[in-house]
């Protein structure tokens, strides 16, 4: 068994048996009593937008909406630290910017033939097409400075800066292609036989499922996974980039899938819906790697990352995504990224703040 199965495997056995990452921290200030206490701006969570029934049966995407409010709470009259998940609404898809790690803590899209400009029926002109070497990574100016990924980070690192929600997803503008390349949709990967190879190929098998489905809703999600070390202790252990250290490098990523196709020409208003997690380890893989190794639960995934992607309704109502289509990925070597014109441009050093 090659060492990437075998992180999978310890994944399976943390995870799914409640080993998964957690940590709670706590601490006491004493405040500092002011006779006029400011105003306190409100601070929310930004939850994931849950697939649910629809009331036709169909699956559905909550609106992103932000939930619960400590603003009223005396004992924060002074103040309310967070933590806070800025949302993110793009034009092809909606995310949560974790703060603290500098990058998406899920990003969610959804993908038809449409979208991806491969309908005949609504075949996008080349004016309105996008074009990733009219693009380039910038830093997202609606993050707070303080909070936010810089392209300094990256210089340098040893990473590449890898999209959650690819630039190829987004093809339907320049603007929505654009909004990709926001370091606010980027993480730190491995490069050579990750970002630019196997993660390549699942980004384009998801793509690819919209020729046999209708609807296809794609979760990505970094993750911070668990290992356990010679003492036989579980351990969370990831890298940290960017001078001052400011971008954290997951352990892991998850890919989450929903499908949905009309059950029959007959009943095209009731809909057959698949589901499945795949989670890859944040390293080189083998072309050859099957993508049923990486195949794990979705309860696995919500569980590690604290997140809930789809209600039981939803969970109870679908098939594998294994079952309903074949899990296989096409190895394209020619798309290598070494031959994008971003990637050439990467070597240059970005302009000091």
């Amino acid at each position: 068994m090659s060492s990437i199965f075998v992180q999978t495997a310890i994944f399976a056995a943390g995870a799914i048996a409640g080993g998964g990452v957690a940590a709670v921290i706590s601490s006491r200030q004493r405040p500092q009593v002011s006779a006029s206490p400011p105003t306190v701006p409100a601070v929310s969570q930004v939850p994931p937008p849950v697939m649910d029934m629809g009331p036709k049966g169909g699956a559905q995407i909550t609106s992103l909406a932000p939930v619960g409010s400590f603003t009223d709470l005396p004992i924060l009259k002074y103040g309310n630290p967070g933590p806070i998940a800025d949302p993110i609404i793009r034009k092809a898809y909606v995310a949560a910017y974790d703060r603290r790690l500098r990058h998406p803590a899920w990003t969610a899209e959804h993908l038809t033939l449409a979208s991806l400009g491969r309908s005949l029926v609504a075949a996008p002109s080349e004016d309105e097409s996008g074009d990733r070497t009219k693009s380039a990574f910038v830093e997202d100016e609606s993050i707070p400075k303080p909070f936010r990924a810089k392209l300094q980070d990256y210089f340098k690192s040893g990473y590449d800066r890898g999209h959650m929600v690819p630039a190829a997803d987004a093809k339907f503008s320049q603007d929505a292609m654009n909004e990709t390349f926001l370091l606010s949709n980027i993480a730190p990967q491995v490069g050579e036989g990750f970002n630019r190879h196997y993660w390549a190929y699942l980004e384009d098998w998801c793509r690819r499922l919209t020729g046999t489905f209708s609807d296809v809703y794609v979760f990505t999600v970094p993750l911070y996974l668990p290992r356990r070390d010679p003492d036989g202790k579980w351990r969370v252990t990831h890298e940290v980039i960017g001078t001052p250290p400011n971008v954290a490098v997951p352990t892991h990523f998850a890919k989450v899938v929903l499908t949905s196709k009309p059950s029959s020409p007959s009943t095209p208003n009731i809909l057959e819906l698949a589901t499945g997690a795949f989670v890859l380890p944040n390293a080189p893989i083998p072309d050859g790697a099957p993508l049923e190794q990486f195949v794990m639960p979705v309860e696995a995934v919500e569980r590690a990352a604290g997140l809930t992607l789809f209600s039981d309704a939803v969970k109870a109502s679908s098939k594998h995504i294994c079952k309903a289509t074949k899990c296989e990925v096409i190895v394209r070597r020619f798309d290598d990224a070494r031959k994008r014109p971003e990637n050439r441009r990467a070597i240059s050093a970005p302009p000091q703040a």
